[in-house]
């Protein structure tokens, strides 16, 4: 066995050329819709190695692929979800890069690319760790699944559709961005705030709206759209002293402002002003919960304002886009410390790493939270550092991606290879 996680290390350069291969591979979302060739490509690496493939559109132009290698006793053996994305962030105008986006380039010990570390490379190591099982014609006892999706940068999240097309399994390993430490997360939900006027008024009567004797009743949105955003601080601060978690820093559930529109223009008294907010929450919560306690406290602030109290604010949560419907939901997931396959992931991390990976709760989310809310035991491990996920000059340390493939490749023959708890 030895000799066959050996391989890895030996042929290294096929491994980059795997990861270079789907650099090359322009995934950006947004704009998103690009993703077809690069699934294709994907699918025909899964069918080479006799993985029964499906694949279905997600969005139109954006496939979701998913392979699955049928163990030699699936009802006896433990079964795996490896998982990952092909989406890649979006590449702004101007940005200065050493080495064009998706011209993939390989300096001293390190592969710059978009998607090398956010998370090409975690995707491709799964692939390669099931290219080399395949070509020492290994067969496993139980199942491995891996899920190529799409939309996890837009919140379009391919990994749900997974989930609802009845895909699960044992255990779960979502490859994405974790410096190879192991990750839970919490949960994140957006959400809009709409503060609107049912009258309009043109901008020569705010004298008459706002001053005494002015005889008339209306208000700026926009203004009273900053009464509800103080509030929002102030929840926010309140939830840092009460609520907390382990793993997480304190005050790490957060409301953040994120984009605020409103107004026609300078003509008009601003009839109607929205706020996209994005929530991080603990994995005690809900986004429900969340959501509701937004509303409650909004609410309140809003029956105290002599405008608002006749036209209190409208709520939006959610949604499955932030291209298509601008939100999105991530569920939150802890990391079960006493499941047995955790046990078996620390120790191929230990013998490939030479120390134990880090346990920790993440300080962003992934598609994990959808594998977790489908009742599938999940973690996040995954190569490559989150400082240069979504950077310029995006980057992975070889060194790591090739011991993390190792990890992983040893991990899969002790996991599939041992008996499912009764």
């Amino acid at each position: 066995m030895e000799r066959v996680i050996q391989e890895i290390r030996n042929r290294e350069d096929e491994l980059i050329a795997l990861v270079s291969d789907l650099i090359r591979f322009e995934t950006p979302a947004p704009p998103a819709r690009n993703t077809e060739a690069i699934q294709a490509y994907i699918a025909n690496y899964l069918k080479e190695m006799n993985f029964e493939t499906e694949q279905w559109e997600v969005y139109p132009g954006d496939p979701n692929v998913v392979g699955c290698l049928r163990g030699t006793a699936s009802d006896t053996y433990n079964s795996l979800i490896l998982n990952g994305h092909v989406d890649v962030a979006s590449i702004e105008e101007g940005e200065n890069w050493k080495h064009a986006p998706f011209q993939p380039a390989v300096e001293g010990r390190t592969l710059f690319g978009r998607g090398a570390a956010d998370m090409k490379g975690g995707l491709a190591a799964c692939l390669f760790a099931m290219r080399i099982l395949h070509d020492h014609q290994i067969r496993l006892g139980g199942d491995v699944i891996l899920q190529s999706v799409i939309g996890e940068e837009v919140g379009e999240a391919g990994t749900k559709q997974c989930g609802e097309r009845g895909y699960t399994a044992d255990y779960a390993i979502v490859a994405d961005t974790s410096h190879c430490e192991i990750h839970g997360q919490g949960g994140v939900i957006t959400g809009w705030i709409t503060v609107k006027s049912p009258i309009t008024h043109h901008d020569g009567t705010r004298r008459q709206l706002i001053h005494a004797g002015g005889g008339m009743k209306g208000a700026s949105a926009i203004e009273k759209m900053n009464k509800l955003l103080i509030a929002l601080q102030e929840l926010e601060r309140h939830w840092a002293v009460t609520k907390s978690y382990p793993g997480f820093p304190p005050g790490t559930n957060t409301i953040n402002p994120a984009v605020i529109e409103g107004g026609r223009h300078a003509a008009f008294i601003a009839d109607e002003c929205r706020l996209w907010i994005t929530v991080h929450y603990y994995p005690d919560e809900t986004s429900e919960q969340v959501a509701a306690e937004i509303e409650s406290h909004l609410r309140k602030t809003a029956e105290a304002d002599v405008w608002m109290r006749d036209n209190p604010p409208a709520f939006e949560w959610g949604g499955e886009s932030m291209i298509v419907d601008r939100g999105e939901i991530f569920p939150s997931f802890s990391v079960d410390k006493e499941h047995a396959a955790f046990a078996m992931l620390q120790e191929s991390h230990s013998k490939a790493f030479g120390e134990e990976a880090k346990v920790r709760m993440s300080e962003t989310v992934t598609d994990g939270g959808w594998l977790a809310a489908y009742g599938i035991p999940t973690v996040c491990y995954g190569p490559g550092e989150l400082k240069h996920a979504h950077a310029v000059d995006e980057q992975v340390n070889i060194d790591e991606l090739v011991d993390y493939t190792v990890s992983l490749l040893q991990f899969i023959l002790k996991w599939c290879q041992t008996e499912k708890q009764k």
